[in-house]
């Protein structure tokens, strides 16, 4: 299970209005202290590459924020962190990785290390792989820091500069995965990569199965659009315990100055429509992530982000903590 509430604070909560279900309650808490015995997943991050506020965004969403940034909107990124083992490890390199492996730096996690031991891409837009660029001579100037990615964004490190120069110096450690293929990366965690449909400019574009002790996670925060995968979204989501899954738009309504087409992306109303055959206890592991800056649901209040709770799915907040 996810780390629990006490019984009263639980009571506290669902008493004063909270949306999400009984059992999010029950299974998940900000900033929790760790079992010193546990592996978890921490959601490091909510938001599209382009962070929050976006740049050159005049619009009511962003406006405010460049005067008074707000530390809680980091770009997408998930941290696994295995106690048993001592090992931490990142899903995305992101424009925010100081600040999420600082995040990953904490009493309750047995590993002390400022760098993780590990970094697990999924394609090559900004949001992430940019935050590599941090490991590098102007930077931290890591060693041999492992660094998972599939073949086409294997060789596009390889080949491209500036990132060719963090393989040369040996600033990070290229280990090629496979479509499919498990990794035995811990004795307590397996990740299984597999390919889905996205702008693939450059690499292939990957999501994640994470298979700890006892639960399991999908990891998806960039596809194109459910039907355009060859798997069942909705088969996918029942095999596992938590679904962390791309909803970088509402509607596309917030979308005004751009093609909506050249970005495709689920809707979320898709995804509403689409999950409708779920029962209440698959859609309490849908937990949405990969916000644009423009989506309503980001703040809470609003009357999208209610709608999508009263529906039964959850909206990912940065820190919470997952049990595997």
């Amino acid at each position: 299970m996810k780390l629990h509430y006490v019984f009263l604070l639980a009571i506290v909560f669902y008493s004063c209005g909270d949306n999400r279900s009984p059992n999010i309650i029950s299974d998940v808490k900000e900033n929790p202290v760790l079992d010193q015995n546990s592996t978890s997943l921490i959601l490091l991050g909510t938001f599209q590459d382009a962070g929050s506020p976006h740049i050159a965004c005049k619009k009511d969403c962003c406006k405010d924020l460049f005067k008074n940034p707000d530390k809680d909107r980091q770009v997408v990124a998930l941290g696994l962190v295995d106690n048993i083992d001592s090992k931490k490890y990142l899903f995305e390199a992101t424009p925010d990785i100081a600040t999420q492996m600082k995040a990953l730096l904490r009493k309750d996690i047995k590993n002390s290390e400022e760098i993780v031991d590990g970094i697990f891409l999924t394609h090559a837009h900004i949001g992430h792989y940019a935050g590599l660029m941090y490991l590098g001579k102007e930077a931290t100037n890591s060693r041999n820091v492992d660094v998972f990615a599939m073949p086409r964004m294997k060789e596009y490190l390889e080949t491209n500069g500036p990132w060719s120069q963090l393989v040369s110096n040996k600033n990070i450690s290229l280990i090629q995965i496979e479509d499919q293929q498990s990794i035995s990366l811990t004795s307590n965690v397996t990740i299984v990569p597999f390919l889905v449909p996205h702008r693939d400019e450059f690499s292939e574009t990957v999501g994640y199965k994470i298979t700890g002790p006892s639960k399991t996670a999908l990891f998806i925060p960039d596809i194109d659009k459910w039907d355009k995968w060859d798997k069942n979204i909705l088969e996918e989501i029942k095999k596992v315990d938590y679904a962390f899954l791309d909803a970088t738009f509402y509607s596309g309504k917030e979308i005004n100055n751009r093609d909506i087409s050249q970005i495709p992306h689920p809707f979320i109303i898709e995804s509403l429509e689409m999950f409708k055959p779920l029962d209440s206890l698959q859609r309490d592991k849908v937990i949405f992530i990969h916000f644009n800056h423009t989506n309503p649901v980001i703040n809470l209040d609003s009357k999208e982000a209610k709608n999508v709770r009263d529906q039964g799915f959850n909206i990912g907040t940065i820190n919470e903590v997952y049990d595997l």
